[in-house]
């Protein structure tokens, strides 16, 4: 087990600031396949993975059907090896469906029980370690709700009904932020999936996503740790940088910017720096070692967060997982940029 810190909190803190810490803060997250189909075996292997990581943040990973079940979706685990579950079942069949999302009480059914995840887990560990929820944008509840080539179909040919569902998603995205912020958690860790050039173009996205995007990143404004997850490759970087968000994470050693690049394009605090694939399930801890200290000469260890670009692979090796929390610790690498 990891020695537990205290100070993982002051650590961020100082990181948000421009300061230089102690040492890089460094956070890795994974999804938990069947314990999340139960809220108390997430909250049991989100702290055991904790425990012995000792991770500067926790991210809360639920499955992504947590917030669509109460609509009806259902899905289950099909041995995906980044953890995730495959929809069986869409809600939204034809456009019209759209009209018909009803409003859910955010303290029933599964996004109770996700609020009892947080109410549980919270008190156990904000003492020391920040707290992130995931919330999945608008538009990628959507896309689960009603499938991803669908999706835009109905965003180009019936743009007033899915517009109409967008508006009843953020509504009970709100309704259950309002819920989880009372729990204590320090953030939200806010998935945007549809930001990529290779699915729609600025417009469109500025359009169906973006907007309702600021709905729901405005309405946690007040909470100090927000980072904004821009998933998959060719990603509208340029799009979000004005989001009310504190950190950014995407695959920057997939696509571009690069860490380096997305330093002069953004003040906020950048996270990645790991290749969640090549380095942390295929190679081994040099390797990992290496590509972490490229990722803090890149940045100078100022304003960064050691991560990957996504959910850390179910598959991925203890040792390596070990090796890239270790690797930010003065004796084993360099704990501080040289900037």
């Amino acid at each position: 087990m990891m020695p537990q810190g205290s100070n993982h909190r002051n650590r961020l803190e100082r990181c948000l600031s421009g300061e230089l810490p102690d040492r890089v803060p460094v956070a890795l997250w994974r999804h938990f396949p069947v314990d999340d189909q139960d809220p108390y075996s997430l909250i049991a292997a989100t702290i055991g993975f904790q425990q012995t990581f000792d991770f500067d943040l926790v991210k809360v990973t639920p499955t992504s059907s947590f917030c669509l079940k109460d609509w009806g979706s259902e899905d289950r685990w099909n041995g995906n090896t980044e953890g995730t579950r495959e929809y069986t079942r869409r809600v939204i069949q034809t456009p019209e469906d759209w009209l018909h999302l009803h409003r859910p009480d955010p303290q029933q059914g599964s996004l109770g029980a996700q609020l009892e995840v947080l109410n549980r887990l919270v008190p156990h560990l904000e003492q020391h370690t920040p707290v992130l929820q995931t919330i999945f944008s608008p538009l990628a509840q959507a896309k689960n709700l009603v499938g991803g080539e669908t999706l835009l179909v109905h965003l180009r040919k019936y743009p007033g009904f899915l517009h109409e569902g967008l508006r009843r998603i953020t509504e009970t995205t709100l309704d259950f932020l309002k819920e989880a912020i009372a729990t204590g958690i320090s953030g939200v860790f806010y998935a945007v999936q549809h930001a990529q050039y290779g699915l729609l173009s600025q417009e469109e996205y500025i359009e169906f996503g973006k907007k309702y995007d600021l709905d729901v990143l405005n309405a946690v404004d007040k909470l100090w740790l927000n980072m904004l997850h821009l998933h998959g490759v060719e990603v509208m970087f340029d799009a979000v940088q004005d989001y009310p968000i504190q950190m950014i994470n995407w695959h920057d050693r997939e696509t571009a910017p690069n860490l380096a690049q997305a330093a002069g394009l953004y003040s906020g605090v950048l996270c990645g720096g790991l290749s969640r694939w090549n380095t942390m399930v295929l190679s081994d801890p040099a390797g990992i070692r290496r590509e972490a200290q490229n990722a803090i000469e890149q940045t100078g260890g100022r304003k960064f967060i050691l991560g990957t670009g996504c959910v850390l692979p179910i598959i991925a090796p203890h040792g390596n997982i070990l090796a890239a929390r270790r690797s930010v610790e003065a004796e084993n690498g360099p704990a501080r940029g040289k900037r």
